[in-house]
């Protein structure tokens, strides 16, 4: 009568409704412990060649031209004040520089935008192709 109940002398065993899980934690903690102690071991530094990398020298910086507008109307190249009619010939002049210098824009925040679009169109006309515009954070 291993393991089942006996009725009229006969013997029937039933299997075990339960798995024991002590022989498998135990293997587990046994792996875990070979692991924990192994896996120092099994990092190592991998020697590659690396390729040599050459500096070149850097393309020079192109001039900046700023070019302010004042809430009149005035333009100033470079904080020099232009006369009427000589913006486009510096524009011109600017654009045949090589390499082509950048043309920073300042405009007064009461400045009209019809002199503004003046500007941005006599540049255009010009062939500047570098443009941009200078804001002060408040």
């Amino acid at each position: 009568m291993i393991g089942g109940n006996a009725s009229n002398g006969e013997t029937h065993t039933q299997p075990m409704s339960e798995i024991n899980t002590t022989p498998l934690v135990d293997v587990m903690l046994v792996l875990l412990v070979i692991f924990i102690i192994t896996a120092p071991l099994l990092t190592h530094a991998v020697k590659i060649d690396l390729p040599q990398a050459t500096s070149q020298t850097l393309p020079e910086e192109p001039e900046v031209i700023t070019l302010a507008i004042d809430g009149l109307g005035k333009t100033y190249w470079n904080d020099a004040p232009l006369v009427q009619g000589e913006l486009k010939q510096k524009l011109l002049q600017a654009a045949d520089v090589k390499p082509q210098p950048e043309l920073q824009i300042r405009a007064d925040k009461e400045t009209k935008y019809q002199v503004l679009a003046e500007v941005m169109a006599d540049a255009q006309n010009a062939g500047i192709t570098k443009l941009g515009f200078v804001s002060e954070p408040k």
